[in-house]
């Protein structure tokens, strides 16, 4: 009875043992960190494709009388008016996508630290092995990545839509496709948008993590405490200065990029018709650029900081 307790009890060698692995390479939590944001903010990506669909539509109902209009158009003796006129619409789509994008990035950054305070998941996520450090670059990721990246995708994806349902409508009266890719550089404008969009990421930086610190120190009324300050101080400027120095700051900082991004042939004619109007080299040059990514930095250590020691609402 008692035989099979005396059998000793060998324990592994050294080389049976497994090799320690580094959890936080095999679990990668910033990668992860990202993934959880968008499966939580379905927001990131269902507003800019609602926005695509509208479009979409939209463009379906303006196709009626697109044959006469193009007739029109090619009627005009200036070939700039006419590439105007048939990239207008084109246009319009992919700006009317980044705006979108940017004011996604704006509610995003509000909610995004001040939600998991608000619904106590922040005991969840502090409980896991992922530092405040990875949650809140992963946060600013969206704005200056991901939300970029989804912008670029549909809007490429709409405006190829856009050539194929032209395309349709002309051929059917009569009118030749050619018109369009012959006056609407469809690579290079993409290439321009995504240069573009890349700049204005960068340069929206402190205002994403201005928004992201305001979300990790507000208790409510988030967008309030992220507004009132900045009327407050132009107000107080005003009446103690009689200036607005502040106010032409955050114009600069919400529209500034572009003077140092492209090369516009002046203020009147703010077009872009070739690569060469792309300045990257005088736009990572400019100064506004490395203050304002400096600013941002300054604003994401305090977030840091802030979830480090913040508890739940």
């Amino acid at each position: 009875m008692n035989s099979s307790s005396s059998i000793p009890i060998e324990s592994p060698s050294n080389s049976e043992l497994p090799a320690p692995s580094s959890n936080a390479a095999a679990t990668r939590p910033f990668y992860w960190s990202v993934w959880r944001e968008l499966w939580e903010n379905r927001s990131i990506y269902v507003a800019p494709l609602i926005v695509a669909a509208v479009q979409v539509f939209a463009l379906a109902i303006s196709t009626i009388g697109l044959a006469e209009r193009r007739r029109a158009v090619l009627l005009l003796d200036d070939p700039v008016k006419q590439r105007a006129a048939i990239e207008a619409t084109y246009d319009a789509a992919a700006m009317m996508m980044i705006f979108v994008v940017f004011i996604v990035g704006v509610f995003y950054c509000l909610d995004a630290l001040h939600g998991e305070r608000r619904d106590r998941s922040i005991l969840f996520w502090k409980s896991l092995p992922v530092s405040d450090l990875t949650t809140v670059l992963s946060k600013i990721t969206i704005p200056l990545v991901i939300l970029p990246v989804i912008a670029f995708a549909l809007v490429v994806c709409v405006q190829v839509i856009m050539l194929l349902m032209s395309s349709v409508n002309l051929l059917a009266h009569g009118v030749s496709p050619a018109t369009t890719f012959a006056h609407f550089p469809v690579f290079q404008n993409w290439l321009v948008m995504l240069y573009g969009l890349i700049a204005i990421a960068l340069w929206h930086a402190p205002i994403y993590g201005w928004l992201l610190l305001v979300s990790g120190w507000a208790r409510r009324a988030t967008f309030l405490w992220a507004v009132l300050p900045l009327i407050v101080i132009q107000i107080f400027e005003k009446i103690t200065f009689n200036t607005s120095y502040f106010g032409k700051m955050l114009q600069h900082r919400l529209m500034g990029f572009a003077p140092h991004a492209f090369g516009f042939h002046g203020e009147g004619h703010p077009t872009i018709d070739s690569l060469v109007q792309l300045t990257p080299g005088r736009y990572l040059g400019s100064a506004g650029l490395w203050l304002g990514l400096l600013v941002a930095t300054a604003f994401l250590f305090a977030a840091v900081r802030l979830r480090r020691y913040r508890g739940p609402l």
